[in-house]
């Protein structure tokens, strides 16, 4: 009976027959012994409301609360502060690593962690939600946690505008003004920019350029430039991102402000340029507009092929260059009959692709007229023209010989920039050409330059003007002004744009101006009926092939 009677920690105690079973706060007594009846009966009876209430409020151990998707901080984001148009460094330490940007108050800080400009910053303000601009995620600080909320979407787009095939296919049929932030509503595509200091020239091209159809739809899809290969160190990449960025923001339809700044789009023309365009120092549009689309050509590893890149596609055209020179006048008649005898002095035929065309602008009159007043002199659209007939000559003179070339247009391209030369530059002084040049807005048939047999290879030859460039004031560096005309092809209307300032114009009043660059847009809803397709034909508007 006392073997029985030992204890074993497995199954308990036996005591009087009667096993003991082991419970947290020592062993429990069973049924059989004297009053534990009763206290069983109370522990077995169901629970009151009362004790249910308290099991309520008695907090469970290791639970945990979700503090990502209920972060109490939301209502102090301040959405009218937020502007991402600048460049992504941090305020205190103007690195570009790891930079987040308060909500608040709408300043950049570098960090999350401990003894970081952000957590600086958000102990000693109060400010608390943070977001990281590269993996666009949404933090408390000092709490260092994720928040995760479906209201922040918006800012997300505001920071990185996304357009779908369809978004795109809408911005030239939709008239819907949208809604900033602060109430005042705006026209996507149709916003001002910022001017920093003197940098006007460059606002003017870059408007221009947003309403060129296929390059903008290239550039609002990211994907189709962001898998670009460049050498090591190569930073021309950086303005193909940059332009992308820009027209993403000019033409989002849920910005906070109606207004954009191109402040990173100017610092890469900066860098990329190697200086020669400032933003506190004016320059010449036609030379910032020639520089950067060749240098997007390039960074994008276009060739000589007119289907290598967008910009070839878009904007370059072909001609024949025929060039002949003449002897110096004081030369002896034997002495010229010579010099005519040489390969020099005989006719050379050169064809070279253009990006944009010169026009040159008869000089105006030296003398008023018979009243006695000083009249604005004007010019034909056609006459300046006349330069590409394939007839005209011009001469180039130098202090040796002259060189008289004639022009021949072999190949339109869908969007034509024509360059009107208002401004001369010599020794002493910096003139500016005041004659009005009289164009046309719509249905201008450039068809007519064409010989007939380069005539029949184009589909279309019809084009409409879609962008004009002005330049007002005196002449000379910082002197002037610059203003565009862009026509918004959804209203049909047509606005005037120089920096922030933004308002509708009429048509007639575009004729008056003294226009500097022009962009003519082809119109293929009117067919060319001197059209004959070719089974080579490689000089299709729509299908270009030549290398």
């Amino acid at each position: 009976m006392a073997a029985s009677m030992q204890p074993d920690s497995k199954r308990g105690i036996l005591k009087g027959n009667k096993r003991e079973r082991p419970s947290e706060g020592g062993y429990e007594a069973t049924a059989d012994q004297p009053g534990v009846k009763k206290r069983l009966v109370e522990q077995v009876k169901p629970k009151t409301e009362d004790s249910k209430d308290d099991l309520k409020v008695t907090p469970v151990k290791g639970s945990k609360v979700d503090r990502s998707r209920s972060c109490p901080y939301l209502d102090t984001i301040n959405r009218s502060l937020l502007d991402f148009d600048f460049e992504k460094l941090c305020s205190v330490s103007l690195s570009h690593i790891n930079v987040y940007a308060c909500l608040v108050c709408g300043k950049y800080f570098q960090g999350r962690g401990n003894n970081t400009h952000a957590y600086t910053h958000s102990v000693f303000e109060g400010h608390h939600v943070f977001l990281n601009l590269q993996t666009h995620k949404f933090y408390c600080i000092p709490d260092n946690y994720e928040i995760k909320d479906s209201s922040l979407e918006d800012i997300i787009y505001v920071l990185n505008p996304t357009f779908t095939d369809r978004d795109i296919k809408r911005l030239d049929i939709t008239a819907k003004m949208s809604r900033a932030y602060d109430n005042t509503t705006y026209l996507p595509g149709i916003v001002g920019l910022n001017n920093i200091k003197a940098n006007d020239y460059c606002n003017v091209i870059l408007q221009s350029l947003s309403h060129v159809t296929p390059l903008r739809n290239f550039f609002l899809q990211e994907e189709n430039y962001k898998k670009i290969k460049r050498p090591p160190g190569d930073q021309m990449v950086l303005l193909v991102q940059r332009f992308g960025e820009l027209l993403r923001k000019l033409w989002n339809p849920r910005n906070f402000k109606a207004h954009v700044s191109p402040h990173e789009m100017l610092q890469a023309v900066v860098l990329c340029s190697r200086k020669k365009f400032q933003i506190t120092q004016q320059g010449d549009p036609i030379d910032m507009l020639s520089w950067f689309l060749n240098s997007l050509h390039t960074a994008m590893n276009g060739t000589k092929k007119l289907n290598s890149s967008i910009i070839n596609k878009t904007f370059r055209g072909k001609m024949k260059v025929f060039s002949r020179k003449e002897p110096a006048v004081d030369l002896t008649d034997q002495e010229k009959a010579q010099l005519m005898l040489t390969p020099d002095y005989k006719e050379t035929i050169e064809e070279i692709p253009w990006l944009y065309l010169t026009c040159d602008i008869p000089a105006p009159p030296l003398y008023p007229d018979e009243l006695r007043e000083n009249i604005i002199p004007q010019v034909p659209f056609a006459t300046v023209l006349a330069k590409f007939n394939g007839t005209a000559e011009k001469e180039y003179k130098t202090h040796k010989d002259s060189t008289f070339k004639k022009f021949e247009l072999t190949r339109l391209p869908q969007f034509i920039i024509i360059y009107f030369k208002r401004f001369t530059k010599n020794y002493f002084v910096f003139e500016k050409n005041p004659t009005i040049v009289n164009f046309p807005i719509k249905n201008i048939d450039f068809g007519d330059l064409l010989s007939p047999e380069v005539r029949a290879a184009h589909r279309n030859t019809v084009y409409d003007l879609m962008a004009n460039v002005v330049h007002d004031g005196e002449p000379g560096p910082g002197k002037g002004t610059y203003r565009c005309h862009i026509q918004h092809k959804g209203t049909g209307k047509w606005y005037e744009m120089q920096d922030l300032h933004v308002a509708d114009i009429l048509p007639q009043m575009i004729t008056l101006s003294e226009s500097y660059i022009q962009i003519f847009e082809v119109r293929k809803d009117i067919p060319n009926p001197y059209y004959k397709k070719r089974a080579d034909d490689d000089m299709d508007l729509e299908t270009p092939t030549e290398s």
